[in-house]
């Protein structure tokens, strides 16, 4: 079968891969519609289930799919059936649920919308610093209680966020986009990750440190670490317990990254605070006593993109299909070799 080159005038085939839900909260009718001035998109519903007679005639002719949460995976069988894909851009973060080595193995592109997820995390990130570091959580549930203001001339002099340091684990995609956002603040920003050197911190704007030494130094911990063998439980008890009293810890991350026993001990203690938009298990347990730690604020993974951020997703998406088929390539592709390194 003779497969057409990418570039001008070049309309390629595509199809929409994800659940419906999904596909319902990202791809509305504006969008659509929008996907079909630049590809030969086939009509709803959309594919949630690549192994029906409907999905592997669709397949047939496809050069490009359209992914999203809960696409299936695309394993060597549903691209038997596939001869034709050469390129999968994907309308969230994460591509491991579904891009398998086989499409490596093809040589089929791939580009993500992880940066553009990126953004609603690193927001919500920065958000609960500057709250947490004016202590607003406990100073208004005290203000609801007590119906009177406080002797604000006799706070502590650890309330507040002007020369507080923040710790940031992992220069990933969010962690780099917090460290931007952090910029205009009067804050030290100390980073660890093992991958990046000094070089790239001084050109981050950061100081690299060690792991043990991000824990003791820093006011407050953000986790932006990806769930991977290699980093499940990382943030252990010898870390947690090495924080400062009165430290917060923020998790957007993935819930085992932490060790969430060490961390319940750590903050039913009072020693320290936690922000937990993610949890191990998630969610807890009913009768967890995190739920009702008034050191803790726990919130449903809303941290990533929802409502109207969706919007930026499908915007990205469509952008990466058009340079695509115009043969400019992806600008935000994913390299297999970075997968180690990835959410």
């Amino acid at each position: 079968m003779t497969l057409h080159a990418a570039g001008p005038g070049f309309r390629p085939r595509a199809a929409v891969a994800m659940s419906q839900d999904a596909a319902a909260a990202v791809l509305d009718d504006q969008v659509l519609a929008a996907f079909r001035e630049v590809c030969d998109l086939a009509p709803p519903p959309v594919l949630d289930d690549l192994s029906t007679p409907r999905a592997r005639s669709l397949l047939a002719d496809v050069d490009l799919l359209v992914t999203g949460w809960g696409c299936p995976a695309l394993d060597e069988e549903v691209l038997r059936a596939a001869p034709r894909l050469r390129a999968v851009v994907h309308t969230a973060g994460s591509v491991r649920g579904h891009v398998t080595d086989a499409c490596w193995e093809r040589g089929v592109e791939v580009s993500s919308a992880a940066a553009a997820n990126a953004l609603p995390v690193a927001e919500y990130t920065l958000a609960m610093i500057l709250l947490t570091g004016k202590h607003v959580l406990e100073r208004a549930r005290d203000y609801r209680v007590s119906r009177a203001r406080d002797n604000w001339l006799r706070l502590p002099r650890d309330i507040g966020n002007y020369g507080s340091t923040v710790g940031i684990l992992s220069a990933s995609l969010i962690g780099r986009r917090v460290v931007e956002l952090l910029r205009p603040h009067d804050i030290e920003v100390l980073l660890h990750d093992p991958h990046i050197s000094d070089a790239d911190a001084t050109q981050l704007g950061v100081e690299r440190v060690g792991l043990p030494e991000l824990f003791t130094r820093c006011d407050t911990v953000s986790v932006h670490t990806p769930l991977l063998p290699t980093t499940r439980g990382l943030v252990g008890r010898p870390l947690i317990e090495a924080m400062p009293a009165g430290a917060t810890l923020i998790n957007t991350s993935r819930g085992a990254v932490v060790d969430q026993r060490a961390l319940t001990d750590a903050v039913l203690a009072g020693r320290i605070r936690a922000v937990l938009d993610v949890t191990d298990p998630e969610a807890l347990p009913a009768d967890h006593p995190l739920w009702d730690c008034e050191n803790a604020l726990i919130t449903p993974h809303l941290a990533g993109s929802e409502g109207n951020e969706w919007r930026r997703l499908a915007d990205l998406a469509l952008a990466e299909t058009a340079r695509w088929a115009s043969g400019t390539g992806f600008l935000h592709p994913v390299r297999r070799e970075r997968l180690a390194f990835l959410a």
